[in-house]
C-alpha cells in the first residue's frame, strides 16, 4: 500500500475529535496509536485491544507522523 493510500485512512475534521487527526471512520486519535507504539505495544497487541482497526490503520498513523 502506498503512502498516499495509507494517508487517505486519516481524517482531520474540526467537527470530529476537535480537529485532531483520527483514523477515518473511528474516533481513534493518531496520537493515541503512536503513544501505544512508543510505549512498546506491538501492532498485534493494538489490534487485539481494538479489533475494529486494521493493520493498515496503524501503518497510516505511522505514515502520518512522518509528515
Amino acid at each position: 500500500m502506498s503512502s498516499s493510500q495509507l494517508l487517505s485512512r486519516i481524517s482531520v475534521n474540526h467537527n470530529i475529535c476537535v480537529g485532531k487527526p483520527c483514523i477515518k471512520g473511528h474516533r481513534m486519535w493518531v496520537s493515541l496509536i503512536l503513544d501505544f507504539l512508543a510505549s512498546g505495544e506491538t501492532i498485534t497487541e493494538i489490534l487485539e485491544e481494538y479489533p475494529q482497526l486494521e493493520t493498515e490503520d496503524i501503518l497510516a498513523c505511522i505514515a502520518y507522523s512522518a509528515l
